[in-house]
């Protein structure tokens, strides 16, 4: 095994934990969307309802979904269904109250932009890195390979979560929602533009990666899930058996490129 020309980092759920923040945006994001009876903005989720949250955070792709599964948590749909049907069933408890992805999108975006803008220091408090993650990405700035941060969630959040971790990522390294485009194809760009062909990809969702490997050109790419991140037990058993796909543990990813795939299990 050789070690990477190019290395890429999906954000949460591989670098920061931010479980917390984001069952309190998609709460708030919740009541102004589906407006339930005697609800404020201001006023506490029901007990409970976050520690349901937590566990089906994985089932979640983008920031539209987050509020629709606030919905399916009130409405007593089960972790099972939700597991089966997600994303369709995000889909249509939008259309039931007749409000669109974008619509979803940007009243979560909304909230955190008032919250950032309200109280910086709360909201970025709500975050915590994993585990020596901050620590790795400052030794691999300090070499000679490129690193990306490769993420669906706003670049924007993104630059203010390391500014407060003390880290100097570079910010055209930080490529985020805001590009429109698929992690693929993002991998396909930073292939051309470095003239690369190893290029090392740790992300925490299987699909994304699944999507990688359906790629012709990008068979060199090394492929990475964290299984510390947002993932089900499912999709590690899947990625166990993969033939593309290496399981990588919070315990791996800080030792050098040498012990990543060497105590995969």
């Amino acid at each position: 095994m050789t070690a990477p020309q190019l290395i890429a980092f999906d954000f949460d759920g591989v670098i920061c934990d931010g479980l917390i923040e984001y069952f309190q945006t998609a709460w708030q994001a919740y009541v102004q969307l589906f407006n339930p009876a005697n609800q404020a903005v201001s006023q506490e989720a029901p007990d409970g309802l976050a520690e349901k949250f937590y566990p089906l955070r994985p089932v979640i792709e983008t920031g539209w979904e987050m509020p629709a599964l606030v919905r399916a948590l009130i409405d007593s749909a089960s972790d099972k269904a939700i597991i089966q049907q997600w994303p369709a069933m995000a889909l249509s408890y939008l259309e039931a109250a007749n409000l669109t992805k974008a619509q979803s999108a940007q009243t979560l975006d909304g909230v955190r932009d008032q919250w950032i803008n309200t109280d910086l220091s709360g909201w970025l408090g709500l975050h915590r890195f994993y585990p020596g993650m901050i620590d790795k990405l400052a030794d691999l700035l300090a070499g000679d390979i490129p690193v990306y941060i490769v993420s669906t969630k706003e670049g924007r959040f993104i630059k203010a979560l390391l500014a407060k971790s003390g880290l100097d990522f570079p910010e055209e390294r930080i490529i985020g929602k805001e590009v429109k485009r698929p992690k693929y194809e993002t991998l396909r760009i930073l292939k051309k533009k470095h003239f690369v062909e190893q290029i090392w990809f740790v992300e925490d969702r299987l699909p994304a990666l699944e999507s990688v490997v359906a790629q012709s050109d990008l068979q060199q790419t090394e492929l990475f899930l964290a299984d510390w991140g947002y993932n089900l037990a499912p999709d590690r058993d899947l990625a166990r058996q993969h033939p593309r796909i290496h399981l990588l543990s919070l315990q791996q990813v800080v030792q050098k490129f040498d012990g990543w795939m060497s105590l995969s299990v």
